[in-house]
């Protein structure tokens, strides 16, 4: 339960980090709030040689309105996200899921930042991320650029970020008016979700598109496009949902098997678009 020696550098811009992540290469890795990393470091199943952190660039923890968008820092603590008035009003389900990571512990530790570029699919934020379509800001030596939450995450543990990236910003589209409903299994309160559903409806009945989205249904978090096709088709809720689990590889752990799995996504599905298309 004791990492293997590391050096520690602590940066005080972005454009610093980078620097740092440049000098150390590929056994360097960004350290945010800890609470993804150090426990995999402590398990030595993650040995870096160099640590970043960036814990203290405050200028990356804000939620912010761009038009149609909420820009959120990438520093921005899940306790922050959860409580946050502009997320409230504007992206619920991205508040709520805020409040369903770990404990309160984690919540005030951890970032969404954190949470994305460690791409776990178990997490709650990546797929309720990729429910909405949000898009990730990544700097680099190079300059700016965007990546969409569907390109974003690519296998497990590992995203399209590179060894010389640095996530700043999420951007979503705001979810005035639509339904919503993120919809997780698990043990205990402070546990990974077992199975996890995030739901998001836009528009008005008749003309209403749903997306939906699976947590810890495969390695990466994963669109249930087979889910959405029915729906699209004019399938209710029960009988769309009975699709969650086509095209998925869940995992087998302590937690539950695959099989269990295939079994729960379609009851958690079924909860998620119920509660999404009701308002």
């Amino acid at each position: 339960m004791i990492p293997a020696a590391f050096d520690y550098e602590l940066a005080d811009s972005p454009e610093h980090a980078l620097r740092l992540l440049a000098e150390g290469g590929e056994d360097a890795r960004l350290l945010a709030g800890g609470q993804s990393l150090l426990p995999l470091m402590r398990l030595r199943l993650a040995t870096p040689a160099l640590l970043v952190d960036i814990g203290r660039l405050a200028d990356l923890e804000y939620v912010r309105e761009d038009g149609g968008e909420l820009a959120i820092g990438a520093l921005t603590r899940h306790e922050t996200l959860r409580s946050d008035r502009l997320a409230g009003q504007h992206c619920p389900i991205l508040a709520h899921a805020a409040g369903e990571v770990g404990d309160p512990q984690v919540r005030h530790m951890g970032t969404i930042g954190g949470s994305v570029a460690h791409g776990d699919p178990a997490a709650d934020l990546p797929s309720v991320l990729l429910a909405l379509g949000a898009t990730m800001v990544v700097q680099e030596p190079g300059g700016m650029r965007t990546i969409g939450a569907g390109d974003f995450f690519t296998g497990l543990f590992t995203t399209a970020l590179g060894p010389s990236s640095l996530l700043t910003e999420v951007r979503v589209p705001k979810l005035d008016g639509g339904g919503w409903s993120y919809q997780k299994f698990n043990p205990r309160a402070q546990d990974w979700a077992v199975v996890g559903a995030a739901a998001v409806a836009r528009g008005h009945d008749g003309r209403r598109e749903t997306a939906v989205a699976l947590t810890n249904m495969g390695e990466t978090p994963l669109r249930a496009t087979a889910v959405e096709r029915a729906l699209a088709s004019g399938a209710d809720p029960a009988e769309a949902s009975r699709a969650a689990a086509e095209g998925t590889s869940p995992p087998s752990d302590p937690l539950g098997s695959a099989e269990y799995r295939r079994a729960l996504a379609p009851v958690l599905v079924r909860r998620a678009l119920e509660e999404a298309l009701r308002s």
